[in-house]
């Protein structure tokens, strides 16, 4: 598979001076592949992609090729409303080492068969797999399964997609009608993405709880499901922050509180109220419960 297994998407960190923290960012990957994950995304929602410049971005993919030197593929989110900015995103990529990108439709443009074809040929042409993603709430755009498998008969690089519709219904239609890898794109329906024969997950809560991720997985795939419900029960409530305006916030206050660098995040993105800190804090203490007998 070009994308395997569990996946997180990983933050961008900052300095106090509002600069990329490389540094930060480095311990950030190698904890995660510690925790034995078994790729990155950078450059997607969760790393603020759309608040970094162009240097800022090529900064945080170097960054993570460098720091994973090949234990597990990096691949970089391209995603943008303009299939011009796609395709330099995407040979950013290939320059810097990257092993696949991701990608969304062409922001808020519902457009015909044959202009997403277009789109996605063009960012192929930096000559890495493609994993073609769907977030209607993120894109405006919902690519319905039948969308999907047309795009990939009509672009070859396509080989896979992220499916963040939380039509969890969806994951089992992809994965028995079309040869995609099919990943979940949304943490609080893994479980069920993992039963119905998902390939992988796109994580925010691989972040905090990488090896506690990687156990889920590990668990349906064995046939494990009282181990596989009792991960996932500590891990329900972080992953409930996920499908919400403030997954940023949430996950970069998750990391700090275990010891990770999340830090602040930058505008139009504000740090989350007393209230939201209090379902954060409620959300890691859940995490860190004794695993029941």
């Amino acid at each position: 598979m070009r994308f395997p297994g569990i996946i997180p998407a990983v933050i961008t960190p900052f300095t106090a001076d509002d600069q990329v923290d490389t540094d930060a960012l480095r311990a950030n990957v190698e904890a995660v592949l510690a925790g034995g994950v078994h790729g990155l995304v950078a450059t997607g929602t969760m790393g603020e992609a759309g608040a970094l410049t162009d240097a800022e971005r090529r900064t945080v993919i170097e960054t993570c090729v460098a720091v994973a030197e090949g234990r597990a593929p990096v691949v970089v989110g391209v995603s943008s409303g303009s299939t011009r900015a796609s395709a330099a995103y995407a040979q950013m990529a290939a320059e810097a080492g990257a092993d696949g990108v991701m990608c969304l439709p062409p922001l808020n443009y519902p457009g015909r068969r044959d202009e997403l074809a277009a789109h996605f040929a063009a960012v192929a042409q930096a000559g890495l797999p493609i994993m073609a993603y769907n977030n209607p709430e993120a894109s405006g755009i919902d690519l319905r399964p039948e969308a999907i498998i047309d795009l990939a008969a009509d672009v070859d690089a396509v080989v896979a997609i992220k499916e963040c519709s939380a039509d969890a219904r969806r994951i089992a239609a992809l994965v028995n009608a079309s040869p995609l890898e099919v990943l979940v794109g949304g943490d609080d329906w893994a479980l069920e993405g993992f039963a119905t024969g998902a390939t992988g997950w796109v994580s925010g809560v691989a972040n905090i709880a990488p090896v506690e991720c990687v156990a889920l997985q590990a668990h349906v795939e064995a046939g494990r499901l009282e181990e596989a419900r009792e991960v996932y029960r500590r891990l329900l409530p972080l992953a409930r922050l996920d499908m919400t305006p403030k997954l940023v916030q949430h996950f970069k206050g998750a990391m700090d509180a275990v010891g990770l660098h999340g830090g602040a995040t930058r505008p139009p993105r504000l740090p989350l109220d007393e209230a939201e800190r209090a379902v954060l804090d409620a959300a890691v203490a859940a995490l860190r419960e004794p695993v029941a007998a």
